[in-house]
């Protein structure tokens, strides 16, 4: 078994169709799925990719697929999956079906980082070099239209917050911390250590381990300014509202978070603690503001 991936890890998967046109006309479908790399993992973490044919996109294929997968893990020595991530809500449906099918968790969840850098790549590097590859530009998916954030639920309201920054190589020594939830990341590579990663600090003096074991049930992914608001998103498409801002506080942390996207990777932080004084953290979470295809 692969030293850096713990028994039972997460899976994320990608389930849909690619830029590529088949023989009979039609896109390609194509099944991606990475495991969630631990935070000091040095190597790629398992992968399987397998083409679906168009008339056979269902929940019956699908679950074979995984089967398959799942069996290949096992072969390469790697742990079968704890529970599947889906990013993609036109697809949640399906991929619950075949899940259960497994007898998996399947969660609806964006913090796929892994899986969509990866994806990437593969719309970079590889997808170009097919036969039928559909050069140029192609007319995106309709983009979701945003609800309004709803306020954070009161389980997961500190009594104060503040905003901060760490340096980059900080965060390489996360997993040595004390810390009772938590959500790491390997640090991207490329990552300058540095680098300033912005985040949120949220203080609880009675509840600080119930409010980090809610939060961690909502999936973080990332932090962004939206007018004079401070917004979580979570899960496949929530949005929760952290704080109303006045102009100069929405401003500082709207840049930082930018510069964070254009120089860091897209890395943020969430951290929650009894006080500003406290060194152990009851939950800390890292997160990424990276792009989805």
């Amino acid at each position: 078994m692969n030293a850096t991936q713990t028994v039972g890890a997460d899976w994320e998967l990608d389930f849909y169709s690619r830029p590529i046109l088949e023989a009979d006309g039609r896109k390609r479908w194509e099944l991606l799925v990475t495991a969630t790399p631990a935070a000091d993992a040095t190597e790629i973490p398992f992968r399987f990719s397998k083409c679906c044919p168009s008339g056979e996109v269902n929940s019956l294929w699908l679950s074979a697929a995984l089967g398959e997968a799942r069996q290949c893990a096992l072969e390469a020595g790697w742990p079968a999956p704890r529970r599947l991530r889906c990013w993609r809500s036109s697809m949640r449906t399906m991929v619950q079906r075949a899940a259960t099918e497994l007898d998996l968790e399947m969660i609806a969840s964006r913090r796929t980082y892994a899986l969509l850098e990866w994806l990437q790549h593969r719309e970079q590097e590889v997808y170009p070099q097919e036969e039928g590859f559909m050069a140029g530009p192609l007319a995106p998916p309709p983009a979701p239209v945003a609800t309004p954030p709803v306020p954070l639920p009161e389980e997961v309201q500190g009594d104060a917050w503040s905003w901060a920054s760490l340096p980059a190589d900080l965060l390489g020594d996360a997993s040595d911390w004390p810390t009772s939830f938590s959500g790491l990341l390997p640090l991207p590579a490329g990552l300058d250590s540095n680098q300033p990663v912005p985040g949120l600090r949220l203080f609880s003096n009675s509840r600080a381990l119930a409010v980090a074991g809610w939060l961690g049930g909502l999936e973080p992914v990332r932090l962004l300014v939206e007018g004079r608001q401070l917004v979580l998103e979570a899960g496949q498409d929530d949005r929760w509202l952290v704080s109303d801002l006045d102009s100069a506080a929405a401003e500082a942390i709207a840049g930082e978070l930018a510069q964070s996207k254009e120089r860091g990777k897209g890395l943020q932080f969430i951290a929650i603690q009894t006080s500003p004084e406290e060194q152990a953290f009851a939950g800390f979470w890292m997160m990424r503001d990276i792009a989805t295809l």
